[in-house]
């Protein structure tokens, strides 16, 4: 009898499941100006931000982000909150978040007694200025493990008031993105109520889910108070998300304005160079610093779980 001649069966090849490619989403705040409705009748006229906002736009895109861009009109508080709200809920673990703001700084008397000087810092957008405290309040509601990049090309310390007053106005393009402390004092003073509710309701809804368990950056922000970290982990408690911020100045100085960027986005998109930078966060900081005069020092500092973060390659998705 013929025995049967049995094919070897042809090994099923095996799926290989691709890792999930990271999802990156920006958004860019612009502001030559405000609604003198909301300042008490100053309109804060700037020259550069829109430019600095387009560029920061087009940087991102060519990162593989997909960018939203805010100017003027357009960069309302309601619009702020809700594309950081919305980023929030689209983005997790591994993916990444860049906010960018180029516009006047302000400052207000703190409310809910979080601030060490007695003044929160803010953002003056079109309709209404956001304060610090809000910020960080949203970027705390972004998962664990998101990664978020702002850059703030303002004045947004309430130390900057300590600057000379007295000099007389620059052209417009040449002089600091600061709102006069004598226009914050009259916009806090016809909008008070709103904005001490604002920080009433921030803290209390920080106070109902701050976490009781600190990360080691979080802690070391509060020993060494550097910059808004600690004002931050104080409010919010430990961060899920790991935030590094640059800022454009130091505490007690000016970011300058121009004519087609602001001194600090200049800097920045000079030492990046169209994608030809090589090192990490810490040496782009590094570099952007020394391409700026002694008295606008950019700072960094970082929020939650953040050092993997800083020593990736700018802009990486």
């Amino acid at each position: 009898m013929a025995s049967k001649t049995v094919a070897a069966s042809k090994p099923v090849p095996s799926k290989v499941v691709a890792a999930a490619k990271p999802k990156a989403l920006s958004l860019h705040i612009g502001l030559n100006a405000v609604n003198p409705s909301a300042y008490g009748g100053w309109d804060g006229p700037l020259a550069a931000c829109e430019f600095d906002a387009n560029d920061m736009s087009a940087l991102a895109k060519s990162r593989g982000m997909k960018p939203t861009t805010l100017l003027t009109k357009k960069a309302t508080r309601a619009a702020v909150l809700s594309h950081l709200r919305a980023a929030a809920k689209a983005l997790k673990a591994g993916d990444f978040f860049m906010l960018s703001y180029s516009g006047h700084g302000g400052q207000m008397p703190d409310a809910n007694g979080d601030e060490p000087d007695h003044k929160d810092e803010t953002w003056c957008l079109y309709d209404g200025q956001l304060i610090d405290d809000e910020l960080y309040f949203e970027l705390s509601g972004f998962a664990t493990g998101v990664r978020v990049l702002v850059l703030s090309d303002s004045c947004h310390s309430g130390t900057v008031t300590r600057a000379p007053l007295s000099q007389p106005p620059a052209p417009l393009g040449h002089g600091p993105r600061l709102m006069p402390p004598a226009v914050a004092l009259r916009v806090y003073t016809a909008h008070q109520a709103f904005y001490d509710k604002l920080q009433a309701d921030v803290a209390k809804a920080a106070a109902a889910r701050k976490s009781a368990v600190v990360d080691p950056d979080a802690a070391l922000a509060q020993v060494s108070q550097v910059g808004a970290a600690a004002h931050a982990t104080a409010l919010v408690g430990a961060f899920k998300p790991s935030v590094l911020l640059i800022s454009g100045c130091q505490d007690n100085q000016t970011s300058m304005d121009g004519l087609h960027n602001g001194a600090f986005t200049e800097s920045l998109l000079k030492v990046w160079n169209q994608g030809k930078f090589k090192g990490d966060y810490n040496l782009f900081h590094q570099r952007i610093r020394a391409g700026l005069p002694a008295t606008q020092s950019p700072n960094l500092f970082v929020l939650g779980q953040a050092a993997a973060f800083v020593k990736q390659a700018p802009f990486t998705v």
